[in-house]
Parts: C-alpha cells; structure tokens; sequence
C-alpha cells in the first residue's frame, strides 16, 4: 500500500493566493521528509478552489526540491492543452527526475476555462478520447503525426523520448480521472490505472474497478496488466488525538474554503449547475474516509484498499486551511500511520 497527498493550494476566505501556494510546497516538502509516497498536484483555473494553475510546472519545482518521493499530476485537464506539449513537458520530467513523475490526466468540466485557452466545448465533450490517444502515443513511441478530428500534423521525432530516463521505466505512468462508466471503459480499453474521487464511497470504487476490469478484458489487455494496475484512490485525511477533534478541524474550516472555491466555477455555455451544499459536502468527507486518531486512519485506508482492490491512496491534507496544521498533519500520517499500515 502506498499513501500520498493530495494538494490543491486551496485558497481559505481570508487568505492571499501566494499563502495558498506557500502552503501547498511547504506541505509537499514536509511529505518527503515523513516518507510519504507521492505527493498528487491538481490544476484549477480562475477560482480560488485552487490556485495552481499548471500541474506539471508545480511538479518540476518541486521534483528539483525533493530527492525520493515520486510527484503526479492529479489531474492535468487535457481539453484545456495540447497533448503533445503535455507529452513532451511529462517526459522532460520522468527523464530529468529519474523517473519521478506521474502523469494524470482528467477531462476537467464545461468551464470558461475552454473559452480562454481557445479550444471550445467540442473539446470536452467530444476531444478527449483523440487527445488521450495522442498524449499515450506521445509517451510511448519514437516518432509521432496525427490525422484526426482536431489535431493533423506530418510525423515528428520525440525529443527527448521518455526512454532515454536513467530509471527502469519506460516512460512515465499515465492516469486517468474517472467520474463514469464511459471515462472507465475509456482508460481500461488502453489498460491505464485511475484515479477515483474523493466523493466516491468504496462500494461505488469497487463497482469501478470491477468494471474496469471487465472492459481491460473484452479489450484483450494482457492478463498480468490488468492484475496488476495501481488505481489511485483520493480522498482526506485529517489527524487527531479524538475523532470528534479531526471533524471538527474539517467542519470549521473546510465549509467556507468549499463554498467560495465551487461558487467561482463559471460554465462555458451558461448551463445551469448544481452546486454541493458544503457543510453536508464536509461531513460526507469526514465519514468516507482517515479523519481522526492514528489508528483509525491506518484501519480505514486497510479496509479501503480490502474493498476495492485499490492499493494507492492521494489524501487532501490541507483542510485545516492552516499551514502549520497541515505540516503536523503530513507528520503525523507519516510518522503514526504508515507504520501501522507496513
């Protein structure tokens, strides 16, 4: 079993955007320190639900400040970039880290987000499949051109090829953000791990990766592949002496934070949206998932990772909105949990 964060540079009420950022390397240094695993970037734009904007731009500072723990991207949004410039930014990574780096990809949401960086709705709705296909061709082979629906271009060598990594492997990992059945058979036809959210319970994320299953099989991945893929399972932790402790941490602050981050979420085509009620949002959290005493939080990932298959853990460490909280609570899952768990 291997537990990570899960950072988001969340923006609390009250705090400037740089303290958000601070928070988010501070925290992630602090988990190498405590012999986390991995430490999952995600990407946001324009809304202070979080504040990194570039994933794999955060990942490269802090693959360069840190020596052992492996850094991913949870997720990098594909409609809102090219893949091939992805695949190539993924690449500079693995090869120039030894082979550090992890690379999730998400289809992200109907946001402005599509009308800013110029790539439209079609992109979302209809591009991710083609822009997954490109990004994984991108990865694995030495020359690559395109003639699909949305990217044409004559065949180009990669540089630098993800082979050329001092690591044993090939290239980095790719995962992939699955909210649905057909985001599931989408990564499991092309035999790629995934990454399950943390408003998912363990029966639903093990309804998913037996379906995952299912379609790796009727795709005819190889049976060791299928056996053998790492999914990711995101969630929260939150460490206290007293489970009523740990909730409460959560309960005060992560409701506000919530509240102002999905309220700023704008929708490209002004569709109509509903929004999660945060308190009741929070409290969800706080009961799937490692909030309280150290024991507990070792009990609860056992019985997910029993439930579900699932043997990787991003965990949102951060929700205390408080830097020196949250370096204590990296600690503390570190140092009080992971042993339990070993």
């Amino acid at each position: 079993m291997r537990v990570g964060s899960f950072v988001l540079g969340a923006q609390f009420p009250g705090q400037g955007q740089g303290e958000a950022l601070h928070r988010a390397v501070r925290s992630a240094e602090v988990a190498e320190e405590s012999g986390l695993d991995t430490v999952w970037l995600a990407e946001h734009h324009f809304v202070p639900y979080g504040t990194c904007p570039s994933a794999v731009t955060l990942a490269a500072l802090l693959l360069g400040r840190t020596r052992r723990i492996r850094v991913g991207t949870a997720v990098s949004v594909l409609p809102t970039a090219h893949p091939v410039a992805l695949g190539e930014q993924a690449a500079l990574l693995h090869v120039t880290s030894g082979g550090r780096f992890s690379l999730g990809v998400g289809r992200g949401g109907p946001w402005v987000d599509l009308e800013v960086f110029g790539s439209g709705l079609e992109a979302y709705e209809k591009g991710f499949p083609e822009s997954l296909d490109l990004l994984v061709r991108w990865l694995r082979e030495p020359a690559v051109g395109a003639s699909g629906d949305r990217f044409r271009f004559r065949e180009v060598p990669v540089v630098p090829r993800p082979s050329e990594s001092l690591s044993d492997a090939p290239g980095p990992e790719v995962v992939v953000a699955c909210t649905s059945p057909a985001s599931v058979r989408l990564a499991a036809e092309r035999g790629l791990p995934m990454l399950l959210g943390m408003h998912v319970g363990d029966e639903e994320k093990a309804e998913m990766v037996a379906l995952w299953r299912q379609h790796a099989r009727a795709a005819g991945r190889p049976a060791a592949e299928i056996h053998g893929a790492e999914h990711v399972s995101a969630g929260v932790c939150q460490i206290a002496d007293r489970r009523t402790d740990a909730a409460e941490t959560l309960q005060k602050a992560m409701p506000g934070w919530l509240r102002q981050g999905l309220e700023a979420h704008v929708t490209v085509d002004g569709r109509a949206r509903q929004m999660r009620d945060p308190l009741a949002y929070t409290e969800l959290l706080c009961g799937l998932h490692p909030v309280g005493p150290p024991r507990l939080c070792a009990d609860r990932l056992a019985a997910t990772s029993e439930r579900t298959g699932i043997s990787r853990f991003a965990l949102l460490v951060e929700g205390s909105g408080d830097l020196a909280a949250t370096e204590e609570n990296v600690r503390r899952l570190g140092t009080e949990v992971l042993p339990q768990l070993r």
